[in-house]
């Protein structure tokens, strides 16, 4: 198995434990259809799926929805949402950059922080964008560099081992001078509006104790230094905790998001 393939089980196999986390999701769904401008009768495909919470929303607004992720135990997870909601999905189990779909099939695409973590983005932007018809939408949600998400990947990142080589940082899509030159000429009327997602806490520590049951970043961080090097645990939940407490105010952690639509050509 190469090293892009060996990347993406690793990635099927860590996601599972991000269940937890979809509440807080939510609200920035909802953002994210109205964003897009989504209307009752579109055919509407979510990418990188995870829980269907950007799927569901969609279509209970009455469009036709379908839903990919590469994680099982999350597509369980949406399943059981879209049967409460009482709303049919079409549900597929696979890759971002490998879209199981033909050419021009669909009116809007759309992920909310999803579609960031496959390795390749140019691969995985123009699958994007194949799939999607002349004057569709094209929406996602993404964290910019310099806000809470992306200084955590950051510092996560100074205690594990570096990605393979041809793997791209996620939170790279939340720069918009990077989305522009990844959507290309492709696309037309791009747009770029900023929201914040509220995750509640109690405290910074609260907040990290509650992120070692959910975040698969942070529990690869844990396990690493756990199997190579305990002794650096505590300074990292210090630096951790740090990091939260610029953002931790009235009891919710503050985190900014990028949210980006654009019209294919």
């Amino acid at each position: 198995m190469d090293a892009i393939a060996t990347f993406k089980e690793n990635q099927r196999k860590s996601w599972p434990s991000f269940r937890p986390l979809e509440l807080f999701t939510t609200i920035s769904a909802a953002r994210l259809v109205d964003h897009a401008g989504v209307r009752s009768g579109q055919r509407v495909l979510d990418v990188a799926c995870g829980t269907g919470v950007v799927a569901v929303t969609a279509a209970r607004r009455g469009c036709q929805v379908t839903g990919l992720d590469l994680t099982p135990e999350l597509l369980e997870r949406a399943r059981e949402n879209a049967e409460l909601a009482e709303v049919a999905i079409d549900w597929h189990e696979g890759d971002a950059e490998e879209l199981p779909f033909g050419d021009a099939q669909f009116d809007v695409v759309l992920s909310q922080f999803g579609h960031i973590f496959a390795p390749r983005p140019q691969v995985a932007i123009a699958q994007m964008l194949r799939v999607l018809k002349p004057g569709g939408t094209i929406a996602f949600s993404t964290w910019p560099p310099e806000l809470y998400q992306g200084s955590n990947a950051k510092l996560m990142q100074r205690y594990l081992p570096p990605p393979p080589e041809g793997v791209s940082p996620p939170m790279e899509w939340g720069d918009p001078h990077l989305v522009r030159e990844r959507l290309g000429a492709a696309v037309e009327d791009i747009v770029f509006e900023r929201d914040v997602l509220l995750s509640p806490a109690l405290s910074p520590r609260h907040y990290r104790i509650e992120m070692e049951k959910a975040s698969p970043n942070l529990q690869r961080v844990l396990k690493n230094l756990a199997e190579n090097d305990p002794t650096k645990l505590a300074r990292f939940n210090q630096e951790y905790e740090a990091l939260v407490s610029q953002y931790f105010k009235d009891n919710v952690v503050r985190m900014g998001y990028l949210l980006t639509r654009a019209k294919k050509r």
